[in-house]
């Protein structure tokens, strides 16, 4: 019996601002996986972040060239640094944690609402979340984020917030929301 179902078709919508951006995202991660400066590894690098960029724009890049803005990179740069910060202390309290098996955890799920509408800006927050130990994004469903938290100090949806995720938040709506 034959399916008279189809696949669906993805349609060519993108800009070029969309397609510059990815193509220079995929040539800079090119370089980085070569760390050569060679002419056939240049040439060979821009040819495929090219057909990479094509075919994925629309699906890679949720801005374009407008986060690539200076006062955004800027903001990139302190969210790369909050980031680290934050990896630090998690990774300082998980170990701790392990090290003193006496030390009380807590462990649970919490639930908050994000203010990002920006559907990348939610992902990069989540992937955020979840890269930080201590806590694991579960789900996230609209602008509504299930964490599990190895220390749930609360249940309260504004504190869990401000515990884990205010200070991602506040730089990620400064690069995506505006």
């Amino acid at each position: 019996m034959k399916s008279t179902k189809t696949l669906p078709t993805l349609k060519r919508k993108s800009s070029i601002g969309k397609f510059i951006y990815t193509f220079l995202i995929m040539f800079i991660i090119w370089i980085g996986f070569t760390t050569s400066f060679e002419p056939a590894e240049l040439i060979t690098g821009v040819i495929v972040s090219l057909i990479i960029a094509f075919f994925t724009d629309r699906i890679f890049s949720c801005c374009g060239m407008k986060v690539l803005r200076p006062h955004k990179i800027i903001y990139f740069v302190q969210y790369f640094f909050v980031f680290i910060i934050a990896l630090i202390k998690s990774n300082f309290d998980v170990a701790r944690r392990v090290i003193s098996p006496d030390l009380p955890i807590n462990p649970g799920i919490v639930k908050f609402k994000t203010k990002l509408t920006n559907g990348f800006a939610r992902m990069v927050l989540a992937n955020t979340i979840t890269l930080t130990p201590g806590t694991l994004t579960l789900d996230a469903i609209g602008n509504t984020f299930y964490i599990h938290w190895i220390d749930a100090v609360s249940d309260d949806p504004k504190v869990a917030y401000k515990e884990i995720a205010e200070s991602f938040e506040k730089i990620l709506i400064k690069i995506y929301e505006d």
